[in-house]
């Protein structure tokens, strides 16, 4: 037995016990007479005390050789400390060590295994399993672990059966890119990894299944911005014989069970709001709700005098930041080169304060007086005190820009508390969005959602305006979840793939056997898949998903521990049938 107690476990009222424990040397302090250890496991830590007047000798000279991370068991009495300490709850008791075995030796770790850290990112990211030692990281992958099985436990119990879909299927046109995998048996033909078990789960649907869901990784081979991750893990759900309305309660449902349980937040019903409300209120489809500074669209009240600018621009909309009024005339300029910066586009910003006293001082007093100030404010609900910031220009273009522009100011103004939760549904999403570069229409979310049964019309004359049973969940300004429902009948998924561009050769070629499956009796169905990853963080109070991941990959996609991806020899490329060009 490598321990009879763990060391996090022992307490006064396991007084004069003999324990046996093992784990890794936190630190040690030698008094020469003396000597401490701070022996650590995943359950916490145990102080240890060598005494040469009452520990043997051999094992007082093995305590003196004792390094930083030697995996060590020891066994001992437990006694009460002299020195208590009340930061630790083992900080009552000490084990006067009286057996003592280096189970193996460690090379100084390059960082310090301590809650703070000398260690930057990337070295910690090389030595990942030192990383994971440390506290922050190790209490991350245990939420992890305890938000799981709450949505395993509350899905079990709605009837729910996990079910596993296959990782190696076929590469699909529709979506990012994906990752693929060469046959060795089939010459000149791949594998994909799934971005998603969609149609896997449609077709357990028509399998009769239910209620299904899987904790499942999946791939993306895009180009990474901060915080993706090239794999990810989805709760992965589907339901037969449901409405939109169904699938929004059950989900809901759990999330407000994941509140509860994990944060002891309990919430009413969960407000919803349009695609298109979200974007002329807020500027984008997954709204912060936790903080005001709505959109006010100017155009009507700005577009009456001489002032080119906003004459000119398909959209003036503005937003009435906190107490911005008392910001300095080089404050606002920063603010204004702020908005300039290429990462949010905008060419300036106009701006009106909203003095404490009523009245109004703008940077356009030339073009504007105070009566049209005034309706600035009333647009903006601005109240005195405000700073009305007013962005122009191409509607999506100026509706992005001041979306990142309020939840900078939420962040400056400190109203991100990660402590407050406020989800949102948003609804009504539009089924096909435009796309410039392949001058055709693509699946806003995927080619399997259904339309608005009172739209479908629509989709011969006007494309655009069609809306789909499609819908997000969206929690502190993150989406957490999206789903539809789906297209159960071929007639209506082959018109689909039609409008999406796909010939019916094409069409049958990557989609056949789930029209074909269709053909056996599909029930109505839809689903809903959640970030895991996402959830996790900001159940865990961050948005940083990396920590809560144990082994991540870094902002280019790489393994730093294990350094992939790597070159494989060209015997194994011989067998896969591959030729790689060198330059």
């Amino acid at each position: 037995m490598y321990r009879s107690h763990t060391n996090g476990e022992l307490r006064l009222s396991h007084k004069e016990e003999m324990v046996t424990l093992a784990g890794w040397v936190q630190k040690t302090r030698d008094k020469g007479f003396m000597i401490w250890v701070d022996l650590r496991d995943r359950y916490g830590i145990t102080q240890l005390i060598f005494d040469e007047e009452r520990t043997p000798a051999a094992v007082m000279e093995k305590a003196k050789s004792l390094g930083r991370e030697f995996v060590i068991q020891i066994k001992g009495k437990v006694i009460e400390r002299e020195s208590k300490n009340a930061n630790i709850p083992t900080g009552d008791v000490e084990i006067l060590v009286e057996e003592l075995e280096v189970l193996n030796q460690a090379l100084v770790p390059p960082f310090t295994i301590e809650d703070k850290t000398d260690g930057g990112e990337d070295l910690r990211m090389k030595y990942r399993y030192l990383d994971i030692r440390r506290n922050p990281v190790k209490n991350k992958l245990v939420f992890r672990h305890k938000v799981t099985m709450e949505v395993r436990n509350f899905l079990s119990k709605q009837d729910f059966v996990e079910v596993e879909t296959p990782y190696l299927i076929k590469s699909t046109p529709e979506g990012a890119r994906d990752f693929v995998v060469p046959s060795r048996m089939n010459e000149g033909q791949f594998y994909a990894l799934p971005q998603s078990p969609q149609t896997f789960k449609q077709l357990l649907m028509v399998g009769g299944m239910d209620k299904y869901f899987q904790i499942v990784k999946c791939f993306r081979d895009e180009d990474l911005r901060a915080d993706r991750q090239p794999e990810f893990t989805q709760i992965d759900c589907e339901m037969a014989f449901v409405e939109q309305e169904d699938i929004l309660d059950t989900f809901e449902g759990l999330t407000r069970h994941l509140l509860k349980e994990i944060n002891g937040v309990e919430l009413e019903k969960f407000p919803r709001m349009t695609y298109d409300d979200a974007m002329r209120k807020y500027g984008n489809d997954k709204p912060d709700i936790r903080f005001g500074m709505e959109f006010g669209e100017l155009n009507e009240v700005t577009k009456h005098k001489d002032f080119k600018i906003f004459n000119e621009a398909e959209l003036v909309v503005g937003i009435a930041v906190p107490a911005g009024a008392s910001y300095s005339r080089k404050e606002i300029d920063k603010l204004i080169d702020w908005v300039k910066r290429p990462q949010v586009g905008a060419l300036g910003m106009v701006y009106a304060k909203y003095n404490e006293d009523g009245s109004f001082k703008s940077s356009v007093d030339k073009f504007y007086d105070e009566a049209d100030l005034k309706a600035w404010a009333e647009k903006t609900n601005a109240k005195p005190g405000d700073l009305i910031c007013v962005l122009s220009g191409e509607t999506n273009k100026v509706r992005a820009q001041l979306s990142a522009f309020r939840m900078e100011m939420a962040e400056r103004l400190g109203l991100r508390d990660p402590k407050t939760f406020a989800p949102l549904w948003v609804v009504d999403f539009p089924l096909l969005e435009w796309d410039e570069e392949t001058e055709r229409y693509h699946a806003m979310h995927h080619p399997f959602t259904s339309p608005k049964v009172e739209d479908i019309p629509l989709l011969a004359t006007e494309p655009g305006k069609v809306k789909a049973n499609a819908y997000d969940l969206v929690l502190n300004g993150n989406e957490i979840g999206g789903g539809s429902i789906r297209i159960h009948d071929k007639a209506t998924q082959a018109t689909m793939f039609d409008y999406l561009g796909f010939s019916e050769e094409e069409a049958k070629a990557q989609f056949g056997f789930l029209m074909d499956a269709f053909q056996y009796g599909a029930p109505p169905h839809g689903g809903l898949a959640f970030g895991l990853d996402r959830l996790v963080a900001i159940l865990g109070g961050q948005e940083t998903i990396r920590d809560f991941i144990a082994f991540p990959k870094n902002n280019a996609g790489r393994d730093v521990m294990i350094d992939a991806p790597a070159k494989i020899d060209d015997e194994q490329l011989k067998e896969l049938h591959l030729k790689v060009e060198l330059e």
